[in-house]
């Protein structure tokens, strides 16, 4: 009997502690929508305690009685009182900030910080605004941000902007894994189309020069794309979630599908990710400004018939012709929990098809012939394979690290013929790149101290070869890198720091040590003879860091910041062989250019009300030192050559000494009551080369901005924005050519502006409608140094759903 009792009480008791868990679900105050991965906190007497729970994919979690602070990034936290005796499912809501209003974690100096504590300007897109935007590309996610200019050469292209820094100066990063490689050219570079937006959870931009935290590149900053993770489960069950979508929007007759797929068990995830996106010629807006000749009308198109090129007439001259291509993207992965570490396994792949070069398309000679029958890069392939641990144990050494090494593959081709020739030039290149970085994290009382260590290794391999379109004959053709392979490698060790000194005034330091090497072979005695031989480079650059913020009051922000950046040239700079600016000029390597360094001034004031109101000024100073620009150049006492059959002047990068960019943005945001809001961005950059009088230097963007006036209801979001740019006068235009003023018009690129709406709706939490129309007025226009307008009137119907 005594043992029947006592099982009896065994049993009661584990009901009763069973029945003391409550299943809470955290949502968006105005969406509805599940708010993943939520911290939840316990609060005491004492304040916040010790310990840190999760809410899985669909905002769910189970708790204890008792009182919580429940936040997340982007969301004004929230307090929330845990009782055992409500049934079913406890519903916590969370308010949205506007992206400014919010005291934003970042990762920003390769550790986690509030944005709050940085002296650096940094600016996040979520996930929730990425969504919103339902855009078809990352480039035009970036441009419709109005945070970054993007220059575009075809529709399969974008090449950002940051501080009128471009290409080779700017550093991708995704994953903590870093993008550029060694022929990221210093033009107009298209890479950023490879990442894709369906799956990303967040895009930190990173101002002004990096180069303490990133290394080499990061001169006018760093994009920092953080894809999605897998969830782990709350409970021991084994749980599933996902999303999906359709988009179909007409200017590009685009067609697009994504899913993705998220299975959670406790200590096991796996997300899968695929997106398809198919588009076709882009059409250009109808209306021009009044006076103004019908500029970029697409007049006509080269086409193959009975083997010959002939020019046809294009009876749509809005239709551009060409520029449509396909792309697909697909993402893998494995998260693992063990003792004191996560492992995460991830895996991308991304693949296009042709793309055509529009710009050069476009192109014609002084009869009015087509200069091109073909031009058009192939399928661009990336392959990402990276493998994280995150280890949470504390040591002396840290208390937390993330040591991350990545693989990557990388395939690109490029082909062209001249109009009615019967030879096709394609040449190839191929990239390995492997990659290891250790960060490494400990907090001792005020300080907060980051370092950690980086070494990337790049082979380049350059093949190429023409083809008679004709017969199928194949012959040798130059290279457009070394024919022998090039080698690039660095290493670097950083440290950085924060001093909480008061309530009022943070420090942040830090310093790099960076090496990056360069070996290239030239093996051709046919085509280039003079550049025979092995060209090895080897360079040290150390940088720096110090910034100081002081906040008199907790609405009041003031920031200083003086920082040093270094871009060493690669493997483009110094082993490239190409022609520019309609054939004119042929651009050849120069193996004596030096790495470029910057010396940066920030300076900063923001003023925050409550969660109303925000204004905030940006202002900068950099000084360029060895600034790399493209320069006429002799070989041998010869400054002309012939190249692919043509006659060429002969150019080359070259350190033309100093210059200077300076500037502003300004960002304002409020929230007049639970429902309107306001944003507006404004963003004006001034750049000369210093030569014996001031020199325009390239890819200087107009002033350019966005303005927007938002409605957010508990099932309705609608936006009214305008999108607008300065003109670029004639006078302000770089000689190198990397303007690309031939795409422009006599006068230079005139000013533009768009006005634009878009909604979305959500009957219940699982399924939303999202409506746009973009460019409303359908206006024709260009952003600066583009080959191709951009898109006239565009309707988009986006379907999405999630369980």
């Amino acid at each position: 009997m005594k043992k029947c009792l006592l099982g009896w009480i065994c049993a009661l008791c584990a009901l009763s502690l069973h029945a003391q868990y409550t299943k809470i679900q955290v949502l968006d105050a105005h969406t509805q929508e599940p708010v993943p991965h939520a911290q939840i906190r316990i609060l005491t007497g004492q304040g916040v305690q010790p310990g840190i729970a999760y809410t899985n994919n669909k905002g769910e979690g189970e708790l204890l009685p008792g009182r919580y602070l429940v936040y997340s990034s982007f969301y004004q936290a929230s307090t929330t009182d845990i009782s055992a005796v409500l049934k079913g499912v406890q519903r916590v809501y969370l308010y949205a900030y506007n992206n400014g209003l919010s005291p934003v974690t970042v990762w920003s100096g390769r550790s986690v910080n509030n944005r709050d504590s940085l002296a650096q300007q940094i600016e996040v897109i979520p996930a929730r605004e990425i969504a919103a935007a339902s855009q078809p590309t990352s480039a035009e996610l970036l441009s419709q941000s109005g945070k970054v200019f993007v220059q575009k050469s075809q529709l399969g292209g974008g090449s950002p902007v940051m501080r009128g820094f471009e290409a080779s100066r700017v550093l991708f990063v995704i994953d903590g894994v870093r993008q550029n490689n060694a022929i990221y050219r210093a033009g107009h570079l298209q890479n950023v189309l490879r990442i894709d937006n369906s799956i990303l959870e967040r895009v930190e931009l990173i101002y002004g020069p990096a180069s303490t935290a990133y290394g080499s590149d990061a001169l006018g900053g760093v994009m920092h794309f953080y894809t999605k993770n897998p969830t782990l489960s709350v409970d021991k069950k084994f749980s599933t979630s996902g999303n999906a979508y359709l988009r179909y929007s007409t200017a590009y007759n685009e067609k697009t599908g994504h899913f993705d797929i998220d299975l959670s068990g406790k200590t096991f995830g796996s997300l899968t990710s695929v997106t398809f996106s198919h588009f076709g010629d882009l059409r250009q807006g109808n209306i021009t400004p009044k006076n103004s000749p019908r500029y970029w009308d697409r007049t006509f198109t080269v086409k193959r018939i009975n083997g010959q090129d002939s020019a046809v007439a294009n009876p749509n001259t809005n239709r551009q012709t060409g520029s449509g291509y396909y792309q697909y993207d697909l993402m893998q992965k494995f998260l693992f929990l063990s003792n004191k570490a996560n492992h995460v396994v991830n895996l991308q792949f991304s693949n296009s098809s042709n793309v055509n070069r529009y710009d050069r398309l476009t192109e014609t000679d002084a009869s009015g012939t087509p200069r091109f029958g073909e031009w058009y890069y192939g399928p661009e392939q990336r392959l990402l394979a990276s493998y994280k641990v995150v280890l949470n144990h504390h040591k002396k050494a840290y208390d937390y690290a993330t040591i991350t090494a990545a693989y990557q593959n990388i395939r690109e081709s490029r082909h062209s013929r001249n109009f009615q020739a019967p030879n096709r030039t394609s040449r190839y290149e191929q990239l390995h790149i492997g990659t290891v970085n250790g960060d490494f994290v400990k907090r001792h009382g005020n300080h907060h101290i980051s370092y950690g260590f980086e070494v990337a290794y790049n082979r380049v391999l350059s093949t190429a070869e023409r083809i008679n379109v004709n017969t199928g004959a194949v012959s040798a053709a130059s290279t457009r890198y070394p024919d022998g392979g090039s080698h690039y490698y660095s290493a670097a060790l950083y440290a950085m720091h924060t001093w909480n000194i008061s309530r009022k005034l943070v420090l942040n330091d830090g310093i790099r040590i960076n090496y990056a090497g360069i070996r290239s072979l030239f093996r051709d005695t046919v085509f280039f003879p003079f550049l025979q031989g092995t060209t090895t480079q080897n360079n040290i650059a150390p940088t720096a860091m110090v910034g100081l913020n002081y906040m008199p009051e907790s609405s009041w922000k003031l920031r200083a910041l003086a920082s040093t950046g270094f871009r060493a040239p690669n493997v483009d700079d110094l082993g490239r062989v190409f022609d520019s600016n309609l054939g004119e000029i042929v651009i050849i390597p120069n193996k004596n250019i030096q790495p470029e360094y910057t010396i940066n001034m920030d300076l900063g004031i923001s003023k925050r009300v409550n969660a109303h109101f925000l204004i905030e000024l940006n202002g900068f100073f950099t000084y360029m030192l060895n600034a790399v620009q493209l320069r006429p150049y002799s070989v041998n006492g010869q400054d002309s050559l012939e190249y692919d059959g043509t006659v060429s002047r002969i150019w080359a990068n070259q350190n033309t000494g100093k210059a200077f960019i300076t500037g502003l943005n300004l960002n304002m945001e409020a929230r007049f009551n639970g429902n309107f809001s306001m944003q507006q961005t404004f963003t004006y950059t001034y750049g000369r080369v210093i030569d014996s009088v001031l020199v325009p230097m390239d890819h200087i963007a107009p002033f350019f901005g966005r303005t927007s006036l938002i409605y957010e209801g508990k099932k309705w979001r609608a936006e009214a924005y305008a999108l607008y740019q300065g003109a670029k006068a004639l006078r302000d235009y770089s000689a190198s050519g990397e303007d690309n003023l031939q795409y422009a018009t006599p006068e230079g690129m005139p000013g533009w502006y768009t006005l634009n709406l878009r909604a979305s709706y959500s009957p219940v939490p699982q399924f939303q409608v999202q409506m746009a129309c973009e460019n409303l007025l359908d206006r024709r226009y260009r952003t600066f140094a583009s080959g191709i307008s951009s898109p006239g009137r565009n309707f988009s119907v986006t379907l999405r759903a999630r369980w």
